[in-house]
C-alpha cells in the first residue's frame, strides 16, 4: 500500500462494517457473560433487554 493512497468509499464501508459487528458481537458477549455470572449467583432466571449503556 502506498504512503498516500486515497481511501475510496468501499474500504472506508468494509471498515465501518467490520467495526460495527466486531463492536456488537463484544457487547453481546460481555452482557451474556454478565448475565449469566448474575443468574448462577442467585439462581433466577432475569429477562432483561435492555441495553448495557
Amino acid at each position: 500500500m502506498p504512503q498516500m493512497m486515497p481511501i475510496n468509499w468501499m474500504f472506508s464501508f468494509i471498515y465501518f462494517i467490520m467495526i460495527f459487528f466486531i463492536f456488537n458481537i463484544m457487547n453481546y458477549y460481555v452482557y451474556n457473560f454478565n448475565m449469566n455470572k448474575i443468574n448462577n449467583l442467585t439462581n433466577k432466571k432475569i429477562k432483561n433487554f435492555t441495553w448495557k449503556w
